[in-house]
């Protein structure tokens, strides 16, 4: 590990900007050294800070330098939008490291926004289906779940969710019920101030949020025990 984190550097914004409006790969290979000081090495010790405080809050997410972060570069083969960069850095951290599980929690930094998730995002079908039958077959349960996280001021985002009930599910009325059982994904998401990536006091700000979502977390975890 290079080090806890420090801050991003001061640039690191304006380097994001910067090459987005250039979407240049001379122009990156030219300022590589500044990418790699303000933006790159800086958010690998982020992860690595995140995964060493996440153990010791007990939250079974862990990353590293390696296998957590999300390249810069764009996969344009099957995309017609050919721009070969990012606009933002991102990175996961998860019950085993890799980007392949769920119940994860997830960090993007970049020109439109910055912000942090606790997700169950576009879980199997097998999965989903156990979440969905969960909601119908303990609704206190699920009920509880949105109360704790009201009450550490987060609620599950219904962005991207069926305009109809799934199949199986309906004759659901419960205006709540009906509503969760249409998400494709269970997530609760806090954004922050891109003024305030430059300081360690970041990393405090995102333990503290995952410890508010834990809820969500402890939720699919025991669903996730069941499945199958």
């Amino acid at each position: 590990m290079a080090g806890a984190f420090k801050g991003f550097g001061q640039k690191a914004i304006p380097f994001l900007k910067a090459l987005d409006f250039h979407q240049s790969r001379e122009w990156f290979q030219e300022n590589r050294a500044l990418y790699e000081s303000d933006l790159h090495e800086p958010f690998c010790d982020l992860v690595e800070t995140l995964s060493e405080r996440f153990l010791a809050a007990g939250l079974g997410l862990r990353g590293d330098r390696k296998k957590s972060l999300f390249r810069i570069n764009r996969d344009v083969r099957f995309s017609k939008d050919k721009r070969p960069y990012n606009q933002h850095l991102s990175a996961i951290l998860s019950p085993d490291g890799t980007k392949m599980e769920q119940g994860v929690f997830f960090v993007y930094i970049g020109v439109d926004r910055c912000f942090a998730g606790v997700a169950w995002w576009q879980p199997g079908p097998e999965l989903l289906q156990a979440m969905r039958k969960a909601i119908t077959a303990k609704p206190a349960v699920f009920r509880a779940l949105v109360a704790a996280l009201k009450k550490n001021r987060l609620e599950i985002d219904t962005e991207g969710c069926l305009k109809r009930a799934p199949r199986g599910f309906e004759d659901v009325t419960d205006a709540d019920l009906a509503q969760a059982i249409r998400n494709r994904h269970f997530a609760v998401r806090h954004n922050f101030d891109p003024a305030t990536i430059h300081t360690p006091a970041l990393v405090d700000d995102l333990v503290d949020f995952t410890i508010r979502a834990r809820p969500l977390l402890d939720w699919g975890r025991a669903i996730q025990g069941k499945a199958g």
